[in-house]
């Protein structure tokens, strides 16, 4: 029970593990983790240290595991996994996984590289059978319509060159002008009509005085308009384009991407044309063809490719086929193989923190350990030696340090969360008392106070039960949902935060903005209806037994405040006092837990000069002014007559001034005094100056003591020396060390600590008006939740509820719908987050910070469970 209130006592130990007994061991103690080595190595370089080597085997081991999971994913392949959590592997075991992932990456790579080849291939071959095609379908159109041109142009051979565009309309929008061509240039366009005539060989035949030749090829269809441009600027023109685009995207074989290809043809003349032409395909990365110009030879290079192209489909589905069956077999291991591979490689890694001795034989680690479980981890290292078959059983010794060992606070599944709200503020220095025991009932119960309503904390509670209740289902899927995952972690924190909700909602009597009439109303109305409903401005007076049954309601508030105009003035002195009454108790416990780290570090000095003056300043100034409420609620009641009435009752505000300022106020009319009871001016100024007078203690009297003692350690110092010096002979022949000099290194320490001490009383000073002021936050957001909660039910809900018949009904479910949203949305979880960070805030700054430091380093031991998650958030980032 005392690690619940303070962290674990640690011991640094000493190991001695022998070379062969050494991984076991080491093993052992990851499975267990309880263990944080210390390097004891920090000046060699990570590569020159003993395992560098098996860590590099590791290294590659991972690569190649990471290869065979990324080909797994690609393949949209499930990889099992068991849960199981394999030991790890004997150093023997390791050339056998590395010879099983070496086989399977050269396996998979050589299937890869197959793959790709004949994927290659079939790319190649399938635009080969697209240019075939269009090409046939160019032919034939040049020849429909040219055959016409060529006809107009030799009736006419006079008249006065055509202007033809050979690009087409894109060639204008890209060219910028249009493409003018002469007869010559016609006459090369149809001389393509009589080489497909006379289907020659892929050799030009001689039309007049040219020699015309075509090239056809693929190209990417977003490459179009510039290769277009292009082709145009750098021919002049003298070229004649058509393209066509295929309607099947193909797929690159080198990233398995599907793209968009566009088949072309281009007409030119001479050897000039033709370099330029291939130079700006080959800038543009299109891939040409050959494509023989006869019909019967295109026919019957179609039906080669069509040929080759179903056997190069048959080739592929068994390629594959045979890598399917790879990966699959590698699915159902490669996470047991993750698991063995990040054991190794953590124990190699931290073997190579330990040192050798003179003989090389033995390995020495320090630790530090749980002075608790030093049992437990000699067991581990027994079982180690065994497995190992050493027969020199392992040495673990106890060492005395004065270094600070890490802190160490032992939690479960419904503590962790609110510990590490804690350590987010700072981690607790060694043996300080731990605030989390406190949290897990002081935080819910202020967030509670600030969101209190009994529907929206049952649906928090709700949601938190189905989080805790399917926790091993749930945590079993490991989803990598970030803000799932928060929700997850602190669904203990939601579950008590929706409970306390529901405890509070039930004593401000609000659910969903309405309220529960469970026991009756206390209040009475002797008006009639008409009465009531045309004068609002009529009042119950609560000291009349026909008004008022004298009695108040059982639990919580009177549901009667839900319809009363003057409920915000009633709920805001109401939520005002009770968040003051909250914030001084919780101060106050924070002060008083610093005495139990006083105690238990012996510090008595801080208890005089520190937390005694610190009391008596919080309990004379600010535990008064909660007295006066108490005093105020008993002393003036509604039945009371003057001087007593509630008419009479000062405000605790300009008390708790005056007081602070010895300022004496005047008394209201038909009252005789403006004080609570009798010697209430005595007390005020007599409390005030106590609570002043403390404010130069808490400055000066450590510092001035601690400044006392130096001087006379100081005095007892130099009198040793002297005595020294003049007694026996025996020590004439000594060399006694001469204390240090007054002054020097012990005058700038004492300067430290009056800066240190001044600030630390003025922080204290300041903050406790300060403080006090900050728990308002839970009046201020008490009430903005409750009006924002009536505010959308008047506004929203209240329209469901305007029409009648079954129509009614079917716009009630569609308002409800959008109320529903509206509530979870923006009053659970937005109102919910604000309330949960002003909870944090108080926790944090007013309540921890009077007596928790948090300087201290956590605990972090060699556990393969911590590396193993680790791992595994890693490669889902």
């Amino acid at each position: 029970m005392g690690s619940l209130f303070r962290s674990e006592e640690m011991a640094l130990c000493q190991l001695f593990l022998q070379s062969e007994a050494a991984y076991a061991c080491v093993s052992e103690l990851g499975e267990l983790g309880l263990v944080q080595f210390r390097d004891l190595n920090p000046d060699v370089n990570a590569f020159q240290r003993k395992f560098v080597s098996e860590v590099r085997r590791c290294d590659e081991m991972e690569r190649k595991l990471r290869y065979l999971e990324k080909e797994i994913k690609k393949d949209g392949i499930p990889m099992l996994d068991t849960g199981e959590n394999p030991e790890a592997p004997q150093p023997r075991e390791m050339i056998d996984l590395e010879a099983t992932f070496e086989k399977l990456e050269n396996e998979l790579r050589e299937v890869n590289h197959n793959a790709e080849a004949l994927k290659r291939n079939f790319l190649e071959l399938t635009e080969l059978k697209h240019i075939l095609r269009k090409t046939q379908v160019f032919f034939d159109e040049t020849e429909q319509q040219m055959g016409t041109a060529v006809a107009s142009q030799m009736a006419d051979p006079n008249r006065e060159d055509e202007q033809v565009t050979l690009l087409g309309e894109e060639g204008l929008r890209a060219g910028g002008q249009a493409l003018k061509l002469g007869y010559s240039t016609r006459l090369l366009i149809w001389g393509s009509k009589i080489l497909k005539r006379s289907e020659s060989k892929f050799e030009p035949e001689k039309v007049g005085n040219f020699y015309f030749r075509f090239v056809a090829g693929v190209i990417l269809r977003e490459r179009i308009p510039a290769f277009e441009r292009m082709l145009w600027r750098a021919c002049r023109g003298n070229v004649f384009l058509r393209q066509a685009e295929i309607e099947t995207p193909l797929e690159d074989p080198s990233t398995g991407d599907q793209v968009h290809k566009s088949v072309f043809i281009i007409f030119f003349q001479g050897d000039q044309l033709k370099s330029r032409v291939r130079k700006i395909c080959e800038g543009f990365r299109a891939t040409l063809y050959p494509c023989p110009e006869a019909p019967s030879q295109r026919r019957e290079m179609a039906m080669g490719v069509m040929t080759r192209i179903e056997d190069l489909n048959t080739v592929l589905g068994q390629t594959q086929d045979h890598r399917h069956r790879v990966l699959v077999a590698a699915a159902k291991n490669i996470k047991n193989w993750f698991i063995k591979v990040v054991k190794i490689k953590a124990i190699y890694h931290t073997l190579n923190l330990f040192n050798l001795d003179v003989t090389q034989k033995c390995l020495i680690a320090e630790c530090w350990v749980p002075l608790l479980d030093i049992e437990t981890i000699q067991l581990a290292l027994r079982r180690g030696t065994e497995r190992s078959g050493s027969s020199v059983p392992p040495i673990l010794n106890r060492m005395d340090t004065f270094e600070d060992p890490p802190t160490y606070n032992r939690t479960n599944k419904f503590t962790s969360a609110f510990q590490n709200l804690v350590d987010a503020y700072g981690i607790a220095s060694y043996r300080e008392i731990n605030p989390t025991p406190y949290t897990i009932i002081s935080f819910p119960f202020l967030f509670a106070v600030m969101f209190g309503d009994l529907g929206h904390g049952g649906l928090m509670f709700l949601f938190a039960a189905f989080l805790v209740l399917r926790e091993k289902q749930l945590a079993a899927k490991k989803s990598d949902n970030e803000v799932w995952n928060i929700f997850f972690a602190g669904r203990y924190i939601i579950l008590l935060m929706g409970l306390f909700s529901m405890y509070t909602g039930l004593i401000y009597n609000d659910i969903f903005s309405k309220s529960l009439n469970l026991f009756g109303s206390h209040w009475h109305t002797n008006y009639n209806e008409s009465t009531v409903m045309h004068n609002k401005d009529l009042q119950i007076n609560p000291s009349l037994s026909a008004d008022y049954d004298q009695v108040p309601y059982p639990v919580g508030l009177d549901p009667i405040w839900q319809l009363a105009l003057n409920k915000i003035v009633f709920l805001n002195a109401y939520k005002m006092k009770i968040s003051i009454i909250f914030g001084v108790l919780h101060m106050l416990s924070g002060v008083s837990l610093s005495l139990y780290n006083y105690r238990y570090f012996k510090d008595r000095i801080s208890i005089f000069c520190d937390f005694i003056p610190q009391v008596i300043f919080l309990t004379f100034l600010f535990f008064y002014m909660v007295l006066l409420m108490f005093i105020k609620w008993i002393s003036y009641g509604p039945q009371n007559d003057f001087p007593d009435s509630p008419a009479c009752a000062p405000s605790i505000l300009i008390t708790f001034i005056n007081m602070v300022l010895f300022k004496n106020a005047e008394a209201l009319p038909n009252c005789n005094t403006v004080y609570m009871f009798a010697g209430q001016g005595v007390l005020q100024k007599f409390l005030v100056l106590v609570a002043l007078l403390c404010v130069p203690i808490m400055l000066l009297a450590k510092p001035i003591y601690i400044m006392r003692q130096q001087k006379e350690k100081h005095v007892q110092l130099v009198n040793g020396h002297a005595t020294t010096e003049n007694g026996d002979a025996e020590g004439a022949g000594r060399v006694v060390q001469q204390p240090p000099p007054a002054g020097g290194h012990d005058e700038n320490e004492i300067g430290e600590l009056f800066i240190h001490q001044g600030i630390h009383t003025i922080e204290y000073v300041l903050g406790s008006v300060s403080h006090t002021a900050s728990y308002l936050r839970l009046w201020a957001l008490s009430l903005a939740h409750a009006q924002l909660s009536e505010v959308l039910w008047s506004m929203v809900m209240t329209k469901g509820l305007i029409l009648e018949s079954w129509i009614g009904g079917v716009w009630l479910w569609f308002v409800f719908g959008f109320w529903a949203i509206l509530t979870v949305g923006i009053l659970v979880l937005m109102e919910g987050l604000s309330a949960f960070l002003h909870t944090l805030r108080l926790h944090w700054v007013e309540f921890q910070s009077k007596f928790y430091k948090g300087l201290g380093y956590a605990f972090s031991p060699f556990s393969f469970e911590v590396i193993l998650n680790t791992a595994s958030t890693a490669v889902e980032e």
